[in-house]
C-alpha cells in the first residue's frame, strides 16, 4: 500500500498553501500521529516553519506532510504530519495510510520515534491510540496539548504519573502559542539516543491479534488501560467552567435556533467583505487604471514600441487582465479571515453539526459535510478530502457534489457582477449565491441517491466539538496570509497564461480582410469568433452576448480568469476608456442589456447561476480524475452544464416574467 516513510516522496502544493521544504534524505524520520481536533497540523507547521491546512474537524488534512525539524542534541530530522487517525483500526482511507505508514512496512522503512499528539481536554479518547502504538512495539514520545482547556474545564493533570503509566517522556505544550517546543524537542532528542527495541508483552502481553473475536478482547482491554491511566493521571476540579460551552452549544446547535444562526452569521460575513472592501478596491482600481498603466506605457514608448503589438499585450492584456483580479486581493483577505476567525473559534465546527441535521434529513451522508465545507475554499483539496469516508459511494456521491459548492474563486465575480448590477443590495446578492450553492448541493444529493446512486444508507456524523477559545491574532493573520497568497501563487500563475491566450486569440484575425495580427477588432479576431460562436446558447438565458460567452469559455480554465477575460476584452475593444472597474461596469451593463431585451438584472442572476453551477476549472476536473475516474468525471461535468444552463434559463425567465 506503501512505499514506508523513508522512501522518496514528491510534496505537493494544494490551494490551501501547502509549502513544502527540503528535508534531509537517508536520515531519521520522525512520525506525527495524533487523532484529529488535537492540534497536530497546528505543531508540525509550529516545529518546521510550514503553512499546512489545519482545521477543526477529520479531513482537512488527507496528505502527509514532510518537513526538516531541528532538534537540538540531534540535528535535522524529517518531521512526517500523517492524516489524523482515532486508531489504527482503519475504517477510512485516511486512517488505512497512517497504519500503513506506521506498521505494514518493512521494519526498516518504519519511522524512528512516533509522537502521539494528545489532548489533555480528552485524555482518554487520544489515549486509545497511544495504547495501539506501544502494542506495536513502536518507540515514542506524547505531546500534551491544549492544557489550558483542560485547566477551563476543570482537569488538572499530574504529568509525571501520565509519564510513567505510558512508559514514555510526556512533554507539555502550547502549539497555538509555539510553547514547550523546546520540552518536546529534549525528549524526542533522548528517545532517539535510546535502545529502540521494546517488548510487546510489556503492554498487552501478547502480539496484535487478527481474529475478529481476538480484536474485540484486545479493544476491551485497550479500553480498560485507558481507564486506569486516565484515572490515576487526572483529577477533576469543581471550580471548572465546562458547563458554560456545554450551555452555549445547547443553543447553537439547536434545531431551530442554530440555522438562523449559522444564517445570520454567513450573511454578516458576506456584508463586511463586500462593504469594507469596496474603498480598498477602488483605490486600486485607480492605481492600475491610472499610475501603472501610464507607467507603462510611457516605458513603452521610450522603448519604441508605444503603439504596437508588445503595447497591446502588456498594457490591454497583462496591466488591465492581471490588474482587474488584483484589486479584489482585499475582498479575498477580509473574507479569509473572518472564516479564520469562526474556525479558530470553534464556531464553524458547530456549523458543521447544524448543517449535517438538515443534508442527513435529505439523504447525504453525515461525514461528507466535511469535504463538503472544504469546497467553499477550494474544491481541489474538498474532492481530495473525500478520502475521510470510508463506503467508496459515500465518496463518489460526494466528489460528484462538491463541484457545486462555491469556492473563493467565484466570489471575485460574483463580487464584481453583484455591486455592477444591484449597488448597495450587492452583499445580499453574494449571499444569496452561497444559499443556491446549498441547494444545489442538497438537491444534487437527493437526485443522485434516488438516481445513479440507490439504496444508500444513512452514516451519523462522528465530529470532535473542540472548545470555545479565544482567536490568537497571530495564527489568525498566518492563516488569512497562508490562503490569501495560495490564492495569488495559483490565480496569478492561471491567470497570466489565461491572459496571454486571450490576447493572442483576439490578436489573431479570423480572414484577410479582418485586420491583421495584433491590429483586428476583438470581435472579428479568433477569441471573438469561438466566444460568438458559442453566445447564442445563452440567448434563452438573457446573456447571449460574446463578451460575457467569452468569459464562461475561459471561466473553464479557472473562474478568477472570468473578471480578467472582460477586462481584456473591453480594454481591447476601446482602449483608453476602459481601465478601471467603473467603466467596466458601464460596459457590463450596456451589453447586458442589450443582450436581454433591457431586463440587466434578471440576465445578470441568470449568468451568476450558471457561473456557480457549471464546471469549476482544470484543476479540479483534474482532481476527479485522481479520485472517481474519467467515466463520473465525464458524467459530473455534463450534469453540471445542464443543471447550470437549465438553472439559468429559469431564473432569467421567471425573473423577466416577474419584473
Amino acid at each position: 500500500m506503501s512505499r514506508g516513510l523513508r522512501a522518496p516522496t514528491a510534496s505537493v502544493a494544494s490551494c490551501h498553501g501547502d509549502q513544502w521544504q527540503p528535508v534531509p534524505t537517508g536520515g531519521r524520520v520522525i512520525a506525527l500521529v495524533g487523532s484529529p481536533n488535537v492540534g497536530k497540523s497546528t505543531l508540525f507547521n509550529a516545529l518546521t516553519g510550514a503553512r499546512r491546512s489545519v482545521g477543526n474537524w477529520p479531513g482537512t488534512t488527507v496528505e502527509v506532510g514532510r518537513g526538516p525539524w531541528a532538534v537540538p542534541g540531534a540535528g535535522t530530522v524529517a518531521l512526517v504530519d500523517l492524516p489524523g487517525a482515532y486508531s489504527l483500526d482503519p475504517i477510512s482511507p485516511d486512517e488505512a495510510l497512517t497504519r500503513a505508514l506506521l506498521v505494514e512496512v518493512p521494519p526498516e522503512e518504519r519511522p524512528d520515534l512516533v509522537v502521539v499528539v494528545v489532548s489533555a481536554a480528552d485524555l482518554g479518547r487520544s489515549l486509545y491510540l497511544v495504547s495501539q502504538v506501544r502494542e506495536y512495539g513502536l518507540p515514542f514520545v506524547v505531546a500534551l496539548t491544549m492544557i489550558d482547556v483542560a485547566r477551563r474545564r476543570g482537569l488538572v493533570l499530574d504529568v509525571d504519573t501520565l509519564s510513567r503509566r505510558l512508559g514514555a517522556p510526556v512533554a507539555e505544550l502550547a502549539p497555538r502559542r509555539r510553547g514547550g517546543a523546546d520540552a518536546l524537542a529534549g525528549a524526542v532528542s533522548q528517545a532517539l539516543d535510546a535502545d529502540r527495541a521494546r517488548a510487546v508483552t510489556a503492554v498487552l502481553g501478547e502480539v496484535p491479534p487478527t481474529d475478529p473475536e481476538d480484536d474485540l478482547v484486545a479493544a476491551e482491554r485497550r479500553f480498560a488501560w485507558v481507564s486506569a491511566v486516565v484515572s490515576a493521571s487526572v483529577r477533576r476540579d469543581p471550580g471548572g467552567r465546562a458547563a458554560i460551552s456545554d450551555r452555549i452549544d445547547r443553543v447553537v446547535t439547536s434545531p431551530v435556533i442554530g440555522p438562523l444562526l449559522f444564517l445570520g452569521v454567513m450573511w454578516l460575513v458576506f456584508q463586511l467583505t463586500t462593504t469594507v472592501a469596496a474603498p480598498v478596491q477602488q483605490g486600486l482600481g485607480d492605481l492600475v487604471s491610472g499610475p501603472v498603466t501610464d507607467a507603462v506605457t510611457t516605458l513603452l514608448r521610450w522603448c519604441g514600441a508605444g503603439s504596437g503589438w508588445l503595447r497591446g499585450l502588456l498594457v490591454d492584456g497583462l496591466v488591465n487582465g492581471v490588474g482587474m483580479v488584483l484589486t479584489f486581493v482585499p475582498l479575498m483577505a477580509i473574507m479569509f479571515a473572518l472564516l479564520a476567525l469562526l474556525e479558530d473559534s470553534g464556531y464553524l465546527a458547530r456549523a458543521a453539526v447544524v448543517t449535517d441535521r438538515l443534508m442527513r434529513t435529505v439523504g447525504l451522508p453525515g461525514r461528507a459535510f466535511l469535504p463538503l465545507i472544504v469546497g467553499f475554499g477550494c474544491n481541489v483539496p474538498a474532492i481530495s478530502a473525500t478520502r475521510v469516508l470510508p463506503d467508496a459511494r459515500h465518496r463518489l456521491m460526494t466528489a460528484l457534489l462538491v463541484p457545486f459548492t462555491s469556492c473563493s474563486a467565484r466570489l471575485t465575480v460574483y463580487v464584481l457582477v453583484a455591486s455592477t448590477f444591484f449597488g448597495s443590495s450587492a452583499g445580499d446578492v453574494v449571499f444569496l449565491m452561497y444559499v443556491v450553492s446549498v441547494l444545489l448541493v442538497v438537491l444534487g444529493g437527493l437526485l443522485l441517491r434516488s438516481t445513479l446512486l440507490r439504496a444508500f444508507g444513512d452514516e451519523p456524523l462522528v465530529l470532535d466539538l473542540p472548545r470555545y477559545q479565544a482567536p490568537v491574532p497571530r495564527l489568525l493573520l498566518v492563516a488569512t496570509w497562508t490562503r490569501l497568497a495560495a490564492f495569488l501563487r495559483t490565480a496569478g500563475g492561471v491567470i497570466v497564461l489565461t491572459v496571454t491566450a486571450v490576447w493572442l486569440l483576439s490578436a489573431v484575425p479570423v480572414s484577410s480582410v479582418s485586420g491583421s495580427f495584433a491590429h483586428v477588432p476583438v470581435r472579428d479576431s479568433a477569441f471573438g469568433a469561438a466566444a460568438s460562436l458559442a453566445a447564442p446558447v445563452f440567448d434563452p438565458a438573457g446573456f447571449g452576448d460574446w463578451h460575457a460567452a467569452g468569459a464562461l469559455l475561459v471561466g473553464g480554465v479557472a473562474k478568477e480568469a472570468v473578471v480578467s477575460s472582460w477586462a481584456q476584452t473591453y480594454a481591447a475593444q476601446e482602449p483608453g476608456d476602459l481601465h478601471d472597474p467603473g467603466a467596466l461596469g458601464t460596459a457590463l451593463r450596456s451589453d447586458f442589456a442589450r443582450s436581454s431585451g433591457g431586463h440587466s438584472g434578471p440576465a445578470a442572476l441568470a449568468f451568476l447561476v450558471f457561473l456557480l453551477a457549471y464546471t469549476p476549472c482544470l484543476a479540479t476536473i483534474t482532481a476527479q480524475l485522481r479520485e472517481i475516474g474519467l467515466r463520473w468525471t465525464l458524467v459530473g461535468m455534463a450534469g453540471q452544464l445542464g443543471v447550470a444552463w437549465v438553472l439559468a434559463v429559469l431564473v432569467f425567465q421567471v425573473g423577466r416574467w416577474l419584473a
